[in-house]
């Protein structure tokens, strides 16, 4: 079985969705690797260390799709602004982070068309099985740890507490909004450095979890619409919900030196969590790191993207934060996507069962057939 690796197109993505260690195992199993020129470049990773593994380095994007009977991407399809349908070819089967949610029923249709099997991760149901699989997990934490560096470097103070000759530095406050996987990795990291964390998650369960990490967990006397989904994730709640919730919220984001907000909700706009009125109360120097700009942003004045300073508090909106540690990230990614098709294989061939639950969960087409339209954003008109 040929596995075609592409170079990423998106703008400023620098990871690269197979790293040569893993590559390795795959070519050991007898499997051909074709990875395009400069592919892993930006993730720290030459052509040269392709071809001691045993993949072949290939000119262009063109002649991986060519070949490939696999396809894996970092992103594609509906997580593009354009997306080369053309590249396909018949067949082919392509694993990655397809944007399910921004596809239409024009580019589902031609995928189906051209008998493409197309798997997006990030449909991944949470249980145990597809643990080592989850590619959101994966890149939420990597992103968890990169906004507590980010707002370190932005503060104008020390995250921890030192006693000096000079005086004792008190350590930063740091109030974490939103306790999934990028949350707790942000709480842990916080921590490490020195400072004192609290953090809020509409979903009482994870008060356990944030204890155990040194956190405080700021309770607030509201009741959420289950806060949870069957798959563990945040549920989108009301509009009168959020409006009690940031007034509740009010004294600890102004108390902060550095608030991290992290609340999304999958295929949904984020939710608005921290207005304006409540950056003005926070002191001047201080920092928010918006994990949710992506998808719109938690914090009011973000704009995804940029940092912009408002009322001297400074307001990062990163997008894509595991590009920015491209490496690593590039590293686990390539083991969740391998994992997952070893879940496919039955003698190291491709063999999709679509009961099997993960196959369900993240087919999109198959077989010249549309499975899933009400997961993205080709939902039937009926």
């Amino acid at each position: 079985m040929r596995i075609g690796v592409p170079g990423e197109t998106a703008p400023g993505e620098r990871r690269v969705a197979l790293v040569p260690p893993v590559a390795k195992k795959l070519v050991d199993r007898g499997h051909e690797v074709l990875v395009s020129a400069g592919a892993g470049t930006d993730a720290g990773w030459s052509d040269e260390q392709y071809a001691a593994v045993g993949c072949e380095t290939v000119e262009t994007r063109d002649d991986v799709f060519d070949r490939s009977d696999v396809i894996f991407h970092v992103r594609a399809l509906g997580s593009l602004p354009h997306t080369p349908m053309e590249a396909y070819r018949d067949g082919q089967t392509v694993i990655g982070l397809l944007g399910p949610y921004g596809l239409d029923r024009e580019t589902l249709d031609t995928l189906a068309d051209r008998r493409v099997s197309a798997f997006a991760l990030e449909l991944l149901p949470r249980i145990g099985r597809a643990q080592s699989m989850d590619v959101l997990t994966s890149m939420a934490s990597v992103s968890g740890y990169k906004a507590v560096v980010m707002a370190a470097d932005a503060l104008p103070s020390l995250f921890p507490m030192q006693m000096t000759a000079a005086g004792t530095v008190r350590p930063a406050d740091v109030f974490v909004v939103g306790a999934g996987v990028a949350g707790l990795q942000a709480i842990a990291t916080a921590g490490r450095l020195g400072a004192r964390v609290r953090a809020y998650d509409i979903r009482p369960a994870v008060k356990e979890e944030v204890e155990s990490l040194g956190a405080d967990f700021l309770e607030l006397d509201l009741e959420p619409t289950a806060g949870s989904t069957e798959g563990g994730y945040a549920r989108e709640q009301d509009e009168v919900f959020y409006r009690k919730q940031r007034e509740a919220m009010t004294t600890a984001v102004g108390n902060a030196d550095v608030v991290v907000t992290a609340a999304a909700v999958p295929g949904r706009t984020a939710p608005t969590l921290v207005t304006g009125e409540m950056v003005s109360g926070m002191d001047a120097g201080s920092v928010v790191v918006d994990l949710a700009a992506d998808g719109g942003g938690n914090c009011e004045p973000t704009q995804p993207g940029a940092t912009v300073e408002r009322e001297g508090v400074t307001i990062l909106g990163p997008t894509n934060v595991p590009a920015t540690v491209a490496k690593t990230a590039s590293q686990l990614f390539s083991n969740n996507v391998t994992n997952f098709l070893d879940a496919l294989l039955e003698d190291e061939r491709l063999h999709v069962d679509v009961t099997d639950q993960l196959v369900d969960a993240t087919l999109l087409t198959h077989e010249g057939t549309v499975r899933a339209p009400h997961r993205t954003g080709g939902v039937d008109a009926a």
